[in-house]
């Protein structure tokens, strides 16, 4: 079986997070095991509290995993912390897994702060040259490549300045612009976008969590990244179609619908 590790923080309300992470894993069939960089205290509707997790716990989660289930990718969620991110940062360099996803986790779904604004210029340092793929919704674009976004060439253009700091591919992603929902990735040599349409929910907690997971997730099955992509976005956009209605805020997209939909004997083929 194909294995997988998200590092992320952990939303105990079961939307987003390591555990919407390990429920995308589970729908593609892979083990999913996970490092926790942060407890966060949320709901649909409110982010509570936040607990970093200690630098040398988070280092000897990953020396945990790595030393005997080696993944074959890592999905990287929230880091809300600089002492964080240069844990995660220096074990990766040590063990050096393959097929890194770098979602920069900066605001949570209701716009509470995830991140310390004073850490995205560690992440740019320490992590971002260290993924094979980052891919920042709109909002996180703008403020890693310092420029306004209104289009698709304001895309590219953030996704080129992203790449030039160090990581091999960018997807910058469009469900914050109006329209149909496109996204834009650059590997580095030529753009490639990947357009859904709009689904009208307020139903959308976790869906960037879950849209990168699946990336990784097609990774480790042995994709190519744009076949990778281009499936993950056919998965997060029906999770979103059929999102639950739980909640008094911005409720959790359908991460098993083909599942409860088809059963495990059609999973299984």
């Amino acid at each position: 079986m194909n294995t997988i590790l998200t590092i992320a923080g952990s939303d105990c309300s079961g939307g987003a997070g390591i555990q919407a992470d390990l429920k995308t894993f589970s729908a593609h069939g892979l083990f999913g095991m996970s490092v926790v960089a942060s407890v966060v205290a949320e709901n649909t509707h409110r982010v509570i509290d936040i607990q970093d997790i200690r630098p040398d716990i988070i280092e000897k989660q990953i020396d945990a995993v790595l030393e005997d289930i080696p993944p074959d990718a890592v999905k990287i969620g929230m880091l809300s912390c600089r002492d964080g991110m240069l844990a995660v940062a220096g074990r990766l360099r040590q063990w050096k897994p393959k097929n890194i996803v770098l979602d920069p986790v900066m605001y949570a779904k209701n716009g509470c702060a995830l991140m310390a604004p004073e850490s995205i210029d560690t992440l740019i340092d320490a992590v971002v040259p260290l993924a094979d793929l980052v891919t920042p919704n709109i909002p996180e674009a703008e403020k890693m490549a310092g420029i306004a976004i209104h289009s698709h060439r304001d895309m590219e253009q953030a996704a080129e300045c992203i790449h030039r700091m160090g990581c091999r591919a960018v997807l910058v992603k469009g469900g914050h612009s109006n329209g149909n929902a496109t996204d834009i990735l650059f590997d580095g040599r030529r753009f490639h976008a990947f357009t859904a349409p709009r689904i009208h929910t307020k139903n959308t907690h976790g869906t960037g969590c879950t849209y990168s997971s699946a990336i990784a997730s097609n990774l480790a099955l042995g994709l190519e990244l744009p076949a990778a992509v281009e499936q993950a976005k056919a998965y997060v956009t029906t999770a979103i179609a059929h999102a639950l209605e739980l909640g008094q805020g911005n409720g959790p997209t359908h991460h098993f619908y083909d599942l409860y939909q088809y059963g495990l004997r059609r999973t299984a083929q």
